[in-house]
C-alpha cells in the first residue's frame, strides 16, 4: 500500500520549476501524488499537466471554482481514495509555504528525501484525530516533526562525543 500526497496549487506558475518537480517526483516510488489546481488564473494547470505527463505516480484534480484549502484537500482526498488503495494520505497547500524562504523546490526535495518516513507515517506521532478520510495528515507538520527529531538526535550524538 502506498501513501498519497495531495499538493494544493493556486496561481503558482512563477514558483514552479517543472523540471525539478519531475526530477524529485521520479525519485519517489512509494508515494502517489495528487496535484490539485484550485482555480488558478495563470498557467499553473498547464504546468501541472506537464508534470503529470512525465511522472506515472501523479494525478491532477482541477477545481474550477476557488475553494478553501481544506475543501480543495477534500476534493483531492475523494479522488485519491476512489482511485488508489492508500495506507495514509498527506496534504500540503503551497499557499502555506513562505515562498521566499522555503519554496516549492525545497518542499519537493524534503518530500523526496523523507519518502521512507512519510511512507511509514504513524498517526500517533502527530497526535491528530482520525478524519472522515482515514488518516489525512499535514505534510508540513510531519516534516517539521522529522526535522525536530533529527536535530535532537544530532544534538544528543554530539553531546555524547
Amino acid at each position: 500500500m502506498k501513501t498519497g500526497i495531495i499538493i494544493i496549487f493556486h496561481n503558482n506558475e512563477n514558483e514552479m520549476d517543472t523540471t525539478f518537480f519531475i526530477e524529485q517526483i521520479s525519485q519517489t516510488s512509494n508515494l502517489e501524488f495528487c496535484l490539485v489546481n484550485n482555480d488558478s488564473r495563470d498557467n499553473t494547470y498547464e504546468l501541472l499537466q506537464d508534470v503529470k505527463e512525465e511522472c506515472n505516480n501523479v494525478s491532477i484534480v482541477n477545481v474550477r471554482k476557488f475553494k478553501s484549502d481544506m475543501a480543495a484537500v477534500k476534493a483531492g482526498a475523494r479522488f485519491m481514495f476512489s482511485e488508489f488503495d492508500l495506507k495514509h494520505l498527506g496534504y500540503v497547500s503551497v499557499n502555506m509555504l513562505n515562498i521566499k524562504d522555503h519554496g516549492l523546490n525545497d518542499l519537493m526535495e524534503l518530500i523526496s528525501e523523507n519518502q521512507s518516513a512519510i511512507s511509514n507515517f504513524e498517526n500517533k506521532k502527530l497526535k491528530k484525530k482520525q478524519t472522515l478520510f482515514q488518516s489525512i495528515f499535514s505534510i508540513l507538520d510531519f516534516l517539521k516533526k522529522i526535522v525536530e527529531d533529527n536535530h535532537f538526535i544530532n544534538l544528543q550524538f554530539q553531546k555524547n562525543l
